[in-house]
């Protein structure tokens, strides 16, 4: 292997490494969210640090690689395509530590009643299935893998446009829960942002595998 094979391959290796990290915090939220255990979004809270310092790393790499080989073509795009899909992944790292930050301040385990009615956890299950697919299309360099992505993010979308009706409509039923119904209102959007996050991930892919730009392309094939 070359030196750009083999720093090409590192650079693979600590991004698969990062979106495993964020993959698992939105899992993490999701457990903290419905068993009210607070010390797993406490360990969401200290594990951003990490994604943070692996964006940083991650960046250095792509800066190094870019001025000492000159990548070009499809080595060319990955490179690009890892610094934008990096910043995507720090993203939804910080939702996932705000929500964190949100639980830990609730500091009760949160009424599954009110969670329901967002249908939060099937924005959750959304958000870590797409996770989950960008995680296997990056691996595996799967463009098709990563487009079956946007089928979800029409699910956050659709949870998301209802929630300000439906946080009006139970402030209107018990104002004294007004506070926790719009915090909850906020996961609700941090979830919805998760999956935006993800589908510019999904895009950054089919960039690198296909050189077929799918930003502002209401046609995702």
């Amino acid at each position: 292997m070359s030196n750009l094979e083999i720093e090409l391959q590192a650079l693979k290796e600590n991004l698969l490494e990062m979106m495993g990290l964020v993959s698992k915090q939105v899992s993490l939220c999701k457990e903290a969210t419905f068993s009210g255990n607070l010390a797993l979004a406490e360990d969401v809270i200290v594990n951003e640090k990490r994604i943070n310092n692996l964006e940083l790393t991650i960046d250095k790499d792509c800066e190094n690689i870019l001025a000492l080989h000159n990548p070009v073509a499809t080595d060319l795009r990955f490179v690009l395509a890892v610094l934008k899909i990096t910043n995507d992944l720090e993203r939804i790292g910080d939702n996932a530590k705000n929500i964190a930050v949100f639980l830990t301040k609730s500091g009760k385990k949160l009424d599954k009643a009110y969670l329901d009615k967002f249908s939060i956890e099937k924005m959750y299950e959304a958000s870590i299935a797409m996770l989950s697919c960008l995680g296997k299309a990056l691996k595996d360099d799967d463009a098709e893998l990563a487009r079956k992505t946007f089928k979800d993010d029409e699910i956050l979308n659709k949870k998301n446009k209802s929630g300000p009706k439906t946080a009006a409509a139970l402030i209107e039923a018990d104002p004294k829960q007004a506070k926790l119904i719009v915090r909850l209102l906020a996961v609700v959007n941090k979830l919805e942002r998760i999956g935006d996050l993800a589908i510019n991930i999904a895009e950054e892919v089919v960039f690198h595998v296909e050189a077929k730009v799918l930003k502002h392309n209401k046609d995702k094939s």
